[in-house]
């Protein structure tokens, strides 16, 4: 199965199906409706396809592709998964033929919340989302860390017009924030990646240096002076840490939440965040080792930090929208805390939670999208007693607020559980903190819940109406993934083992380029070596 370009053509089908909507009709919208979910249908039974082939004890990297793409700067279109990322592919493709048969009406597909009306035609959104589903495989399969760049950037120009065509009363605002703090990011990653060309360079027989490589599988091999990973470390870090999002540079999280569609923000939160945690995990860990351990404490901190601060927040929200947002701010702690927490309980923990989140907040997001255009209101305060009228979307909404909170027996549990366990062998501190959070997070989830779905009917609801068949088949398929998930995790946690285990390998690997270092330092100040 390896002989088959199955990453290209997973990138491939959802760009040409984006243009191929693009193109049709704008008086046909049940067409563009139609024609996107097919593809995308087809984009996730190919994955499945080619999931089925992936061998855990096997190669690292599988499915691979390696072609020159600008020979002369050493740019390859390389392309490969591992456990990780074929994980995180399965994800992305899982979620947004969901996304398309969520946001089937034009309230469904606006991010306002007082009648304010799309900008765009409802082709030209599903374009947009197939559009992003490409860029989200490919950032995933990339390993060429220039075409992972290419990617990483390419994400945000479906996410800008998406948020500015389709969003709330503040969209513009919101997708220029979005969009600013998205190329700072980009912008410090790009100085870092370009900056790796001349060092990974490697002598030559006639003297002087050979080409140099963006291939992740080579410089992971790579030895770098240790005050230079450390600027590498941060120019990587930095742009993650943004996407993630972490505190402080969160802010844009929750104006692009409140303003976004709701199906267009499974996608933001579910998948393209967790490029942060994946390029952190990927990236910053195995390509500077050494740097990574040098920031581990600050970067603990600022993890916990998140846990806390994005908890305490969530409580005080009025915004359904919003509070979900600071949830994913302190979830993305926990997320990052089992990266940096350098053992194999936090990191698998780390990788499992990013799918458990991924199903988790998308199925909080569809179902807080479904209440708003029943209410034509995202404020906590004009619900009240939903469940009287809507028990299926009340009773979906509990489970799906359950796994927030990490209930047992549900996915998140298993993978948070792991992130402290992990976390906890080696910085106690930190890890008993952000226990803390767990705590915080039953209150505003249980707190969300009675405001909303309790009580006598709040007077304006009289008429809310439950799921549709429609909804239910867009929301269903992923309670029933966070429910396997969380009674049965191990299938999961087979694929993405191995991989924990090569990051983890490169960082009890020496650093030829540190001893050499400290050597020159000692015999700088003329002592013996």
């Amino acid at each position: 199965m390896n002989d088959f370009p199955w990453l290209s053509v997973l990138i491939a089908l959802p760009l040409v199906g984006a243009v191929a909507v693009a193109l049709l009709p704008r008086d046909r919208p049940t067409l563009a409706k139609q024609a996107a979910f097919g593809i995308s249908a087809v984009v996730g039974v190919l994955a499945i396809v080619m999931a089925t082939g992936f061998d855990s004890d096997g190669a690292r990297f599988q499915f691979t592709e390696k072609y020159w793409w600008i020979k002369q700067f050493g740019v390859h279109w390389a392309l490969g998964a591992d456990g990780i990322a074929l994980t995180l592919i399965l994800l992305s493709v899982a979620l947004v033929p969901l996304v398309i048969l969520a946001s089937w009406s034009d309230a469904e597909r606006s991010g306002g919340v007082d009648g304010t009306a799309p900008k765009g035609s409802v082709k030209t959104y599903f374009a947009l989302i197939l559009a992003l589903e490409a860029a989200m495989i490919g950032v995933f399969a990339a390993t060429d860390v220039f075409l992972f760049y290419v990617f990483f950037e390419a994400m945000l120009i479906p996410v800008y017009f998406i948020i500015g065509f389709y969003g709330g009363p503040q969209r513009s605002y919101a997708a220029v924030k979005f969009l600013l703090y998205s190329l700072l990011g980009g912008l410090l990653m790009l100085v870092a990646v370009i900056w790796l060309f001349p060092l990974s360079a490697k002598p030559v027989s006639e003297g002087g240096l050979g080409h140099g490589t963006f291939l992740f599988t080579e410089l992971n091999t790579m030895h770098v002076d240790p005050t230079t990973a450390k600027w590498l470390f941060l120019g990587f870090f930095v742009a993650f840490a943004i996407k993630a999002p972490m505190v402080p540079v969160h802010t844009w999280l929750p104006d692009a939440a409140q303003q976004s569609p709701a199906g267009a923000l499974v996608l933001i939160v579910g998948v393209l965040d967790k490029v942060g945690t994946y390029g952190m995990l990927r990236f910053c860990l195995e390509l500077f080792p050494g740097a990574a351990k040098w920031a581990t404490p600050v970067v603990l901190a600022l993890a916990v930090v998140s846990v806390i601060y994005g908890a305490v927040l969530a409580i005080g929200q009025v915004d359904l929208k919003r509070l979900v947002a600071y949830t994913s701010v302190s979830h993305f702690g926990f997320i990052v805390l089992g990266v940096f927490a350098m053992t194999t309980a936090g990191q698998s923990g780390a990788a499992l939670y990013m799918i458990n989140h991924g199903f988790a907040t998308g199925a909080l997001f569809l179902l807080v999208g479904f209440m708003i255009v029943r209410r034509r209101s995202a404020r906590i305060s004009d619900f009240g007693g939903v469940q009287k009228k809507a028990p299926v979307l009340a009773g979906l909404f509990l489970v799906a607020g359950l796994a927030g909170l990490s209930m047992p027996g549900l996915s998140p549990f298993v993978s948070e559980f792991m992130v402290l366990a992990g976390t906890f062998t080696r910085h106690r501190v930190p890890a008993i903190i952000a226990t803390f959070g767990v705590v915080l997070a039953a209150i505003y989830i249980l707190w969300m819940y009675q405001r909303t779905m309790g009580g006598p009917v709040r007077e304006g609801n009289e008429g809310i109406l439950d799921l549709t068949a429609r909804e239910k088949w867009a929301v269903g398929p992923i309670i029933a993934v966070i429910i396997a998930m969380g009674v049965y995790p191990q299938p999961v946690l087979n694929i993405i083992n191995p991989s924990v285990h090569h990051t983890l390998a490169r960082l009890d690997r020496p650093d030829p380029a540190a001893k050499i270092h400290v050597a020159e330092k000692v015999a700088e100040n003329g002592a013996r070596p």
